[in-house]
């Protein structure tokens, strides 16, 4: 079974199939979008809402924070050259099939955010020990 790796995650999903300039920038704007509209909605619901909607509220943040290290993974890959240095030697395909599955983890409170953390945390400790 294949690692779930957000950075990964965000990198395959802007590239899609082919690689279009124009699917890099709307996903961008997407994760960006999950960020924004999913904290402002979630903040509204969970100040002001009743019961089942409060809790909705408190879990579109969660949302929103999960869609943080997505959106900062796709504003560095962005940059020149980055997206095809991190699928270099990658089956994007196969990549595509396995995180089409797996980003429904993006539902789960506050997963996303932290496996980013802890990926996060290992990639410097393996930095370090180089």
């Amino acid at each position: 079974m294949a690692r779930f790796v957000v950075r990964r995650l965000a990198a395959v999903d802007m590239y899609g199939t082919v690689g279009s300039p124009l699917r890099r920038r709307v996903i961008l704007v997407e994760f960006w979008a999950g960020v924004v509209l999913c904290a402002s909605g979630g903040a509204a619901l969970a100040a002001v809402g009743q019961g089942g909607n409060r809790v909705f509220g408190w879990w579109l943040l969660s949302v929103a924070i999960n869609y943080v290290p997505l959106a900062l993974s796709a504003t560095s890959l962005s940059r020149p050259g980055a997206l095809d240095t991190e699928l270099a030697g990658v089956d994007v395909r196969a990549q595509l099939r396995y995180y089409g599955v797996a980003q429904l983890v993006i539902a789960v409170p506050l997963a996303v955010a932290v496996l980013a953390l802890a990926q996060s945390f290992r990639s410097r400790r393996d930095d370090r020990g180089r």
